[in-house]
């Protein structure tokens, strides 16, 4: 598998989900070593601590000294200033590194979407990219976040384990034998919950897709009466993740609960015997003192490894299904020597037989409308087809060409959040031109009654709209591109008569000597085009002006006027 190709020689090799990670960390490697300098120095301060109020004891309390009392207070002053201003920066580097690792995921998923285009939907589902820009890139951040604290407490229990053995022996073998068994302990906790979690997220991911089907379709369940039936299948499958939810929260509660009770253990155990110690006369006063500081101390950076484990993990868990998406190629590529077709030809589906021939306004009537949509898929390159213009293939065209030059709009079009202005003419055509558009679509009132006219920011998926606006809105965006060749799919099919009449009045008119294909059954749409094309079992069975077809062939009559075909 190769390298996600996205523009820059440093993106990253997505083979695995650890390569990612990685790769991560390695674009954030100057804010990330330094958040790793100043965790180790924030620990190994903290480290230092116990021993210096232990030497404060034994050279000025209990010696009655009070320069060296005074000399070792100057050093706990100091090791406190260390640890203030290194804690600060290294709070400071790694939010930092959290953010740099989320907000790049996020760049990289946005831009791998553009590159995939069309091809995205089919192969992966809404909730799955949803999951990736609100939940897992928080699990990636926090991954990169913990490795500097996770290498700070790695550093001050080895330093604490070298003072403890200088101290006493068997102290400092407890330290150095029983870190590691608690971290194996809770490594063990960790295939468990990657495995859960792993079910967890995809089943997160199902139930998102659900909950953004129903809320776009609501007014049709509405309609239909489906609103139970679509209500009763989210409960359920809300339920079946909520017990994913629990038992990944179980093993997340020992996991937890670890982190409390090892390190609690290790510190009754090591003040027990430091105790015994001291009475035996093994160890002075400030060594006790020191040590049970030590004991106290190693709670934090042995929570912080067991945290470290539980984050790594998640953030592993969730660089999988980054991956996954990265790892998504497009249907449809440019070839490597794209040649050129010369404008102003026809537009050739030789699987269907149609023909679309320059500066007209042709209409598709298929008898089933998925052949039309199909059309429509293949003369935009969208779908596999032997499709020419002016005489070459599709196939052999750079695919940024086609798209500039034939723009396919269709009904799954969706609005997208905003300032309308923006949404309607992406590209800078102008206010001019979004009028124009605006009045061929019969969309200037759904402007006029907006608070702030284009200047309105539209919410996501234009919900503020019905679904008659939306169209008409989505229409007019089309206009204002202004194509080579526009091909519509029912493009007036959520608006009533009245608007319908007026719309295919005033496209005929704006596209006047431009390429212009709508796939429709709407006598009113049909009447106004140049030629239209009759599709029966996904052939061009008949071609002919709307009113000629309606003489000449019974079936297209029956079509359009949805009567059944004698």
């Amino acid at each position: 598998m190769r390298p996600l190709p996205v523009g820059d020689p440093g993106d990253p090799d997505v083979r695995s989900a650890t390569r990612y990670l990685l790769w991560l960390a390695a674009r954030t490697w100057p804010s990330l070593t330094a958040a790793i300098a100043f965790a180790i120095l924030w620990m190994l301060s903290q480290a230092l601590i116990p021993a210096t109020v232990g030497r404060a004891i034994d050279a000025g309390l209990t010696a009655r000294d009070p320069d060296s009392l005074l000399r070792w207070g100057a050093v706990l002053f100091g090791l406190g200033v260390v640890t203030g201003v290194t804690g600060i920066l290294r709070h400071r580097m790694a939010a930092f590194n959290w953010l740099a690792a989320a907000y790049r995921t996020v760049q990289l998923t946005v831009r791998q979407a553009n590159r995939v285009g069309a091809t995205l939907p089919k192969r992966l589902a809404t909730g799955e990219v949803v999951s990736i820009g609100t939940s897992d890139i928080n699990h990636i951040g926090g991954a990169l976040d913990i490795t500097a604290r996770a290498a700070g407490s790695l550093v001050a229990v080895v330093a604490v384990g070298v003072i403890l053995l200088r101290t006493s022996v068997p102290l400092g073998l407890i330290v150095v034998v029983g870190v590691p068994v608690m971290m194996l302990i809770a490594t063990g906790l960790i295939k468990p919950l990657q495995r859960r979690q792993q079910v967890y997220r995809d089943q997160e991911g199902k139930l998102t897709t659900r909950a953004g089907d129903i809320v776009a379709g609501l007014r049709v369940l509405r309609g239909v009466g489906g609103e139970s039936t679509f209500a009763g299948r989210y409960r359920t499958e809300s339920q079946e993740l909520r017990s994913a939810g629990v038992r990944v929260a179980r093993i997340e509660s020992l996991l937890a609960a670890s982190e409390i009770l090892l390190p609690g253990m290790f510190l009754v155990l090591v003040t027990w015997l430091g105790a015994r110690f001291a009475l035996r006369g093994e160890i002075t006063a400030g060594e006790l003192v020191a040590l049970y500081g030590y004991a106290a101390f190693l709670v934090s950076p042995l929570r912080q490894l067991t945290e470290a484990i539980d984050r790594l993990t998640r953030g592993h868990v969730a660089a999988r299904r980054v991956v996954r998406m990265f790892t998504l190629e497009p249907e449809f590529t440019s070839p490597a020597a794209p040649v050129t077709a010369a404008p102003g030809g026809p537009l050739v589906d030789a699987e269907s037989g149609l023909t679309v021939r320059p500066g007209r306004f042709t209409a598709v009537a298929a008898r089933d409308p998925v052949d039309a949509a199909a059309i429509a898929d293949r003369l935009g390159r969208f779908a596999d087809g032997t499709v020419t213009l002016s005489g070459v293939s599709l196939a052999d065209l750079d695919l940024t060409a086609v798209r500039e030059r034939i723009l396919v709009a269709d009904n799954d079009a969706r609005l997208f959040s905003g300032p309308l202005r923006t949404e309607l003419d992406p590209r800078g055509a102008g206010d001019g031109s979004i009028a124009a558009a605006l009045d061929t679509a019969s969309a200037v009132d759904v402007v006029d009654a907006l608070p702030a006219g284009l200047d309105t920011a539209v919410a996501e998926r234009g919900r503020e709209f019905s679904g008659g606006q939306q169209q008409r809105l989505r229409l007019a965006r089309a206009l204002v591109a202004d194509p080579e060749t526009l091909v519509l799919v029912e493009p007036t099919s959520a608006v009533d008569a009245h608007t319908e009449a007026r719309i295919a009045a005033r496209l005929s008119a704006a596209r006047a000597g431009r390429t212009t294909v709508v796939c429709t059954t709407s006598p009113l749409v049909l009447d106004r085009a140049d030629e239209v094309a009759f599709v029966a079992d996904g052939r061009v069975a008949a071609v002919g002006t709307h009113r000629e077809l309606l003489r000449r062939s019974r079936a297209y009559a029956a079509t359009v006027t949805r009567e059944e075909d004698q």
